[in-house]
């Protein structure tokens, strides 16, 4: 088989069969009829003599073989969206463009934000989407062009990774207002005598605090590891639990629950966001405007937080 007898309309319909699950959802991200997307399912089927998707109750799901494929499919059609774009001019107030971007659940709240309201009147026609990548997977998903961009901590990934450090989260304590054990101040006594919330996604291993905790010699009570801070936030106002956490989620989660807001009695390192896209699209002008909003809300948030004063508990 030679790639000048293939259509490669073709592995775009795959692209969308694997993405969407489905032959019906496919049909409507891609805007073909359902008798379109299942030909060129049939034509794919007989080219790799395989059956690629098996229906397994509602869900159509990849064999192995498509499994192996999906990566370099992606990674093709990614290559060649971006040879396309370098040849046209990346207007953001008239281009119908979707970003997906990998982005821990704790940056949502203030990056989204932020994001929409730079974005909301000067690309209208920009949508986008957030996911919360493994990060085993995440050098993979940005080579094949599953995520544009992604922010996370400092991640040891290849060269062909490109990364830039844009925020720097502080460390607070967050309490319940009128708590029986904590008056003014939150000394290293107190802290260590109370309970804690642990936010954390994974199901083993430390969390970033626990990890410098244990840097440290220090080991606290976790009595609740949940999986999003505003579980967490939510928990704390209503008990005598401690969350430990930067001051970023406490600005832009703590409001309606009027926890108090105490410095982190133990020196633990500041928590280092970097942005991260794949260095295929260095010169991509769609890759590069986001990442320029991207970049100029980081700062932003970092200044904000940088530029308050000494942190005084909130009473």
């Amino acid at each position: 088989m030679h790639i000048k007898d293939v259509d490669l309309n073709l592995f775009i319909v795959f692209d969308a069969i694997y993405s969407e699950g489905g032959v019906s959802r496919a049909c409507r991200r891609l805007n073909l009829t359902q008798p379109a997307v299942s030909h060129a399912l049939g034509r794919l089927r007989v080219m790799f003599n395989d059956p690629l998707f098996v229906r397994r109750r509602h869900v159509m799901t990849p064999t192995p073989l498509a499994r192996q494929m999906i990566a370099m499919v992606r990674q093709s059609l990614n290559g060649l969206e971006t040879t396309l774009s370098q040849t046209n001019r990346f207007d953001p107030t008239t281009t119908r463009r979707r970003f997906t971007i990998g982005l821990r659940n704790n940056l949502e709240t203030p990056f989204l934000n932020s994001l929409l309201n730079r974005i909301t009147d000067v690309a209208p026609l920009v949508d986008v989407s957030t996911v919360r990548p493994e990060r085993r997977d995440l050098e993979r998903e940005l080579s094949a062009g599953v995520l544009d961009a992604a922010i996370d901590t400092l991640l040891p990934l290849s060269r062909d990774i490109r990364r830039e450090r844009i925020l720097t989260e502080r460390m607070v304590v967050l309490a319940r207002r009128n708590h029986p054990h904590i008056g003014a101040k939150l000394d290293a006594k107190t802290y260590l005598k109370m309970e804690h919330i642990c936010v954390t996604s994974r199901r083993h291993g430390p969390s970033y605090e626990d990890f410098e905790f244990q840097r440290l010699g220090i080991e606290r009570n976790v009595r609740l590891q949940c999986q999003t801070q505003v579980a967490a936030c939510a928990v704390v106002s209503q008990s005598n639990l401690l969350l430990t956490t930067s001051e970023l989620i406490a600005s832009a989660l703590n409001d309606p629950l009027s926890n108090r807001v105490f410095p982190c009695p133990f020196s633990i390192g500041p928590h280092e966001n970097y942005l991260y896209w794949h260095s295929t699209t260095d010169e991509d002008p769609a890759n590069r405007w986001l990442r320029e909003q991207l970049i100029a809300i980081g700062r932003t948030l970092d200044q904000n937080e940088t530029s308050k004063p000494a942190l005084r508990a909130q009473s």
